[in-house]
């Protein structure tokens, strides 16, 4: 099956954003009864996460303890954007989904967030759909 794009356009340098109801809607689109979802962010400064999305407090710590734990002015020997690589390689790059129903299995809590560590830019986030 082919890969599915999503496109994200990020507004901060950095922000989450989240693309919960993006992926469910690409998930029914490809038809996907029962199977999995890869998401996989190709770029080196973002990330991709679960994580509550009723409270919007909750992403806007997880954003503002990186910033303190990996400060953008800190003494990097790769110079520019540094900072943004390290949280990105903290988050990660993917996540793979259960697919239930034509619906995205998730805690009713749970949210899917894109991560920008260096914006504001276009992101694109690769979906690949495995039937089960």
């Amino acid at each position: 099956m082919k890969p599915h794009g999503l496109e994200v356009r990020t507004h901060q340098r950095t922000e989450t954003v989240e693309i919960t109801e993006a992926v469910r809607s690409a998930v029914r689109e490809a038809n996907i009864d029962h199977g999995l979802v890869h998401c996989f962010v190709p770029h080196t400064t973002a990330a991709l996460t679960l994580n509550e999305r009723n409270d919007p407090q909750v992403v806007a710590d997880l954003v503002s303890h990186l910033e303190r734990l990996v400060p953008w002015a800190g003494p990097w020997t790769h110079q520019g954007n540094a900072a943004a690589h390290v949280k990105a390689s903290l988050l990660g790059h993917s996540l793979v989904l259960a697919v239930e129903g034509d619906e995205v299995v998730l805690g009713p809590w749970q949210g899917i967030f894109l991560c920008e560590f260096h914006g504001p830019r276009a992101r694109t986030i690769q979906l690949v759909f495995q039937p089960g």
